[in-house]
């Protein structure tokens, strides 16, 4: 038999707040952590506006020493140690000691898109082609993938698997549902999962030359139009990371620890870039069947879901992603489930996308809230014309939720969904 997975810690390093309490209080409050940057204007960007997380010098030797923070730089690896050691502190948890043995029963599953590049642009930038060796003693170990999770690994002194996945968009929830795997088949106690994003030009640039991020609200970053508007026309690029304490549901309760929520199940699928899918582009049928196979893992019904966390990008793409929540559900009108995106406050953190966003449902799943969407209004008609406006505006929330789905679709057109309960 299966054991039961719980989430006993949290961690994040958000645009719109770095750490737990900050993070809610701001999501409550629908506070934008998207801001312009004039570096992006002088580099001639489309868009011009991005989210970042803030993370101070005193910060950063919070949890890291001098030595290494000696020739550091990246940022997605110190997002994701903070958020990691915070979820693991936040679980009451403790790192082995540098003279005792491995935590044999504790693993770490911690994605990334693109590992360090502003460090591997830096080394670069020191060399010519005939220098290759001098590209520095610890350019392999920020720039490699594994980097977080190794990083993470040796603060606390993980003994399981410690490794990385890399999904897009979807690596986040992806890491969960791994996690979720490695303990409710007996092979770990804890997991600590998550995902991370590097931040700034050499991350974003790219998104800009797609054309995919939005251009359009340079001179007023805290009224961009945000996910599920009719006025919506691209994401702002963003940036951070998301962490997670797994925990088998038999060990949380022998510690009494705190239970955020039950991992009931999920699904990971990928549209095979057919039937409308492509790199860029999801294909529909294979979202809905990705929702379905969630809730048949779970074992729930559709009708037991009172709140989606959307991936919702504020992009063209946002009523198709209703429209297949809708046919996968089976639910429209006023029996569709409340849904938000966070994305209207933090930009799309793009491998950190997942990770914050599961946070922040969480977060509202324990405490019983549903964070506002932000600038939505007005609504894309063909949104508002597949569910009632009441569950996006979240006026007529009267009882706690219960059960909630995450979803997340990426680059390459992988899908992931996972199913939470209040416990």
């Amino acid at each position: 038999m299966k054991k039961r997975v719980v989430i006993t810690g949290l961690g994040v390093v958000s645009p719109n707040g770095v750490g737990v309490s900050e993070f809610t209080e701001a999501i409550k409050s629908g506070k934008s952590g998207i801001r312009f940057f004039p570096e992006l204007r002088d580099l001639n960007f489309s868009c011009q506006l991005g989210g970042m997380p803030f993370v101070s010098e005193e910060k950063k030797r919070e949890y890291l020493s001098e030595l290494q923070l000696r020739n550091f730089n990246s940022s997605g690896i110190l997002y994701g140690i903070i958020a990691g050691m915070d979820a693991l502190k936040d679980a009451q948890l403790q790192p082995a000691k540098n003279d005792e043995e491995p935590l044999w029963d504790l693993g770490i599953i911690f994605g990334s898109g693109t590992s360090g590049v502003e460090k591997f642009r830096e080394a670069i930038y020191k060399i010519d082609d005939k220098n290759v060796r001098r590209l520095g003693s610890n350019s392999v170990a920020q720039t490699m993938t594994s980097g977080v999770s190794a990083y993470l690994g040796g603060l606390i002194g993980a003994g399981n698997m410690v490794t990385a996945n890399s999904s897009a968009c979807a690596t986040g929830t992806e890491a969960l549902l791994m996690g979720y795997d490695q303990i409710a088949n007996g092979k770990a106690t804890y997991m600590l999962c998550g995902s991370t994003s590097d931040s700034g030009p050499y991350i974003w640039g790219g998104f800009d030359a797609m054309k995919v991020s939005t251009y359009k609200y340079n001179d007023s970053p805290k009224e961009v139009a945000g996910p599920m508007s009719a006025e919506a026309n691209g994401f702002v690029p963003g940036s951070g990371a998301g962490a997670y304490l797994l925990e088998s549901l038999e060990s949380a309760q022998k510690r009494n620890a705190t239970i955020y929520a039950e991992i009931l199940g999920g699904a990971v699928n990928n549209g095979g870039q057919r039937g409308g899918g492509s790199m860029t582009a999801p294909n529909g049928v294979a979202i809905q069947k990705c929702i379905k196979n969630a809730l048949q893992n779970a074992n729930i019904s559709a009708s037991e879901i009172d709140y989606i966390n959307g991936h919702l990008t504020a992009t063209l793409k946002d009523p198709d992603e209703i429209e297949n929540w809708s046919l996968a559900l089976d639910r429209k009108g006023a029996d569709f489930p409340y849904i938000n995106s966070l994305k209207g406050m933090v930009g799309h953190c793009l491998a950190a996308s997942g990770s914050i966003e599961i946070v922040s449902a969480i977060l509202q799943l324990h405490q019983g809230f549903i964070f506002p969407n932000v600038y939505c209004e007005p609504v894309h008609p063909k949104i508002a014309s597949t569910i009632s406006l009441e569950k996006i505006s979240m006026k007529l929330l009267k009882t706690p939720l219960q059960t909630i789905a995450k979803a997340s679709f990426g680059f390459g057109d992988v899908n992931a969904c996972v199913i939470f309960k209040k416990i």
